[in-house]
């Protein structure tokens, strides 16, 4: 028998697995590395968070990811070299972090790696009939196996898509397992570049009843603009600027009849429909370009806000639910603010009073998706919509 294979074999079948999960997102900020100690699947599944730590990138880094980010036109030539070396880039930290944390890699069975999404284009973006949903990660599984000689699962939309979904949102998959109450209705928000939902109504748990959705912009139009128009900023750090500035209800207006928002769910989306061009159209549409930076960081604040709001209203058909909030965007008063306001009377409150840690959430769903892989009995299937009864990643083995 294949070493490779009787080890995969082994890690199967231990009582405890130990995984390191990794998430990039569309902020293009940093590497989350999840170390997480795994017993259990499905809705079985218990885990520890052992370490975590995001790694920023560098300049340079972000510079070369650019360059192909949610862009229809780019070089062939950079999409194929940018496919190992982000691989070897995320390898090295890592192995890092493992060492930082006094950790083997020996010691560690599986990384579960996401990658960096480049592009996503499900059916309802690219409106052509020829082709279904699609989405591409870049950063190989084969070059982080060989680079930290650990067993490496990647790529995990990919199947999701294959067997009917749009490759998003996944991390429902960790909220019917690890957040679901008998006591009361959840909303599980999460605010990352792009903002998406699970609903979670209490004693209802097949996953049938479950709704999870993306639901707009998150803070990927806010940060774009704040990196065009605020010299060393990267973001609204605690929404200091938003606060300064006045909402321009004509530009918020034109920015809410985008089409997306008025689609039925579930639904996917990207930086490929909410970016600088969309705002900079709605601006020219309504005559307000030559409004102040302040004012448009407000403006854009609270769009996000009532997207997320006008969804969650949606998705729970009006019914009264706690939600917690993860993600970066939830380190954004203001943003909290704006959409606490649309649910007076409503717990609205961070994810991490229910044990969630907002910072790792999305790491943690990956080890916990490569766990599924590796351990899930899929024999008694569990359909829905939202929940896919497949097994996520591509295993590549090292050396």
């Amino acid at each position: 028998m294949n070493p490779h294979i009787k080890k995969l074999y082994e890690i199967a079948g231990k009582r405890e697995r130990m995984i390191l999960g990794t998430m990039s997102g569309t902020s293009l900020d940093g590497l989350d590395v999840a170390l997480c100690k795994f017993t259990g699947s499905g809705k079985q599944t218990n885990y520890e968070l052992l370490h975590f730590a995001t790694i920023a990138y560098d300049a340079d880094f972000k510079k070369e990811l650019l360059k192909v980010f949610s862009k229809r036109e780019i070089d062939l030539q950079q999409l194929t070299l940018l496919h190992p070396y982000i691989a070897k880039v995320h390898a090295k930290m890592i192995l890092a972090c493992l060492k930082q944390w006094k950790i083997k890699p020996n010691d560690v069975d599986a990384i579960a790696s996401h990658g960096q999404t480049i592009y996503h284009a499900p059916q309802r973006l690219h409106k052509n009939k020829k082709f279904h949903n699609a989405t591409l990660q870049l950063g190989d599984g084969d070059h982080l196996a060989v680079h930290t000689g650990i067993i490496t699962l990647s790529d995990f939309r990919q199947k999701h898509i294959a067997a009917g979904g749009e490759g998003a949102p996944l991390a429902v998959y960790y909220d019917y397992f690890m957040a679901h109450s008998k006591k009361e209705n959840r909303i599980l928000l999460n605010i990352g570049g792009i903002s998406n939902a699970s609903y979670l109504p209490a004693k209802m748990m097949d996953s049938g009843k479950i709704v999870s959705s993306d639901l707009g912009p998150g803070n990927t139009m806010m940060d774009a603009f704040i990196r065009k128009n605020y010299r060393g900023k990267q973001y609204d750090e605690d929404g200091k600027i938003a606060a300064t500035g006045q909402v321009n209800k004509k530009l918020l207006s034109a920015l809410m009849a985008h089409p997306f928002l008025k689609e039925k769910f579930p639904k996917t989306c990207g930086p490929e429909i909410f970016n600088l061009g969309l705002l900079e159209g709605c601006q020219k549409k309504t005559g307000t370009v030559q409004s102040k930076k302040e004012d448009v960081v407000a403006t854009l604040n609270a769009f996000t806000a009532q997207c997320i709001a006008s969804g969650i209203k949606k998705l729970t058909k009006e019914a009264t639910a706690a939600v917690y909030v993860s993600g970066g965007g939830s380190l954004n008063p203001v943003l909290l603010d704006n959409i606490k306001a649309y649910f007076p009377g409503s717990i609205v409150l961070s994810s991490e009073v229910i044990g969630i840690n907002s910072d790792a959430k999305e790491a943690i769903l990956f080890a916990l998706l490569a766990n599924e892989m590796l351990a899930a009995d899929y024999s008694k299937k569990d359909t829905t919509q939202s929940i896919l009864p497949v097994q996520m990643g591509k295993i590549s083995f090292p050396l």
